[in-house]
């Protein structure tokens, strides 16, 4: 009888876990049905990185492309800034997102995140990759969103 119930308590378990979406998949789905596609935001990368005094950058995207990205000094990131590639795969929400994702699926041992309350995405990224290294912790936090038509 008791093996019964256990079951029982086990199926009931799994089926009520089955097809829940999580945090991630409900937040990105606030973010998809938003329907933006054209918007700004300052982006604070922050690691043991060189450019740390140059935070945050500001970032245009639009239809999911980096329109441009400036530094806190108004300075234009050129495609040929050292730099610009490390931005850039940090620059638009899709790509918080998709990293977010990575972090959360195992490319991380620790990930803390804190969504957007009216659009979903992801304002406060923290990842620790290996808990027991130093230096390796990357934040990315999401300030000044805004709309743009």
């Amino acid at each position: 009888m008791k093996r019964l119930l256990l079951l029982t308590l086990i199926v009931i378990l799994t089926a009520c876990s089955v097809g829940t979406p999580s945090e991630l998949d409900r937040n990105r789905q606030t973010w998809q049905d938003s329907g933006i596609t054209h918007y700004r935001f300052s982006l604070h990368i922050g690691c043991f990185c060189a450019f740390r005094d140059k935070m945050p950058i500001t970032v245009e995207v639009q239809n999911d492309e980096i329109v441009s990205m400036t530094y806190s000094d108004g300075t234009v990131i050129a495609q040929d800034d050292p730099n610009y590639e490390i931005f850039s795969q940090h620059a638009t929400i899709e790509r918080l997102f998709t990293e977010l994702e990575a972090g959360l699926g195992g490319d991380a041992d620790e990930v803390t995140v804190t969504y957007d309350s009216t659009y979903g995405f992801p304002s406060e990224i923290y990842f620790d990759y290996i808990k027991a290294a130093v230096d390796d912790e990357l934040s990315l936090s999401v300030s000044n969103f805004e709309v743009l038509k």
